[in-house]
């Protein structure tokens, strides 16, 4: 058997999904009481002077502490059921290539539980990726963990499965972030190119 593992935003997504989520899912109140804080880093990070994951984890933090677990899953389910219309059609062919094949498919995101888990639920895809964490049923802003991006794909990845015992190891991403998942493949490809050796 061979094992697939997926990026999901600018791989199997033709957009950024998280960045829409939160507009979806985290009140307005909260946006505009947050903003003044996060438009400086916000600056920073399309200058590319901080790191996606570090911008992640705080507007996560501002976003999602104190807010039900419930009711943030409920707004990830329903806004799961959107994505299928921004899938790639190369990822959509490449991904049903691989189910006939019986390969084991895996999506390696960065992007959050609420709205994956119905995702690839729906898709039967296995799933590693940031988690919120939650106690008492509410939210802490905070990851289990941490964020899933950059070296920590690959380390999840090689901590979920043995990868020597796959026949192959095909990986698909489009930024630098997956840079190390890619590294794990025998055969990768970048943004939709096959990468030569």
């Amino acid at each position: 058997m061979n094992i697939a593992l997926f990026d999901f935003d600018g791989t199997i997504t033709e957009i950024d999904t998280y960045t829409p989520f939160i507009h979806f899912s985290v009140p307005k109140w909260r946006i505009i009481i947050c903003y003044p804080f996060l438009l400086p880093l916000i600056l920073l990070y399309k200058r590319k002077l901080m790191g996606g994951s570090t911008i992640r984890t705080i507007i996560s933090r501002l976003g999602f502490y104190r807010r039900k677990q419930s009711e943030v899953f409920i707004q990830g389910q329903k806004y799961a059921a959107t994505l299928n219309a921004v899938i790639k059609p190369e990822a959509k062919k490449r991904l049903e290539w691989h189910k006939q094949q019986g390969d084991l498919i895996v999506v390696v995101s960065a992007s959050l539980d609420a709205y994956l888990i119905p995702w690839c639920t729906e898709h039967n895809v296995e799933l590693i990726c940031a988690q919120l964490e939650s106690r008492d049923g509410l939210l802490t802003g905070r990851y289990i963990n941490g964020d899933c991006s950059a070296h920590e794909k690959a380390h999840r990845v090689k901590q979920r499965y043995r990868l020597s015992s796959f026949d192959k190891v095909y990986a698909y991403g489009d930024t630098e972030e997956d840079s190390q998942l890619l590294a794990l493949a025998d055969e990768a490809y970048f943004c939709w190119n096959k990468m030569t050796a």
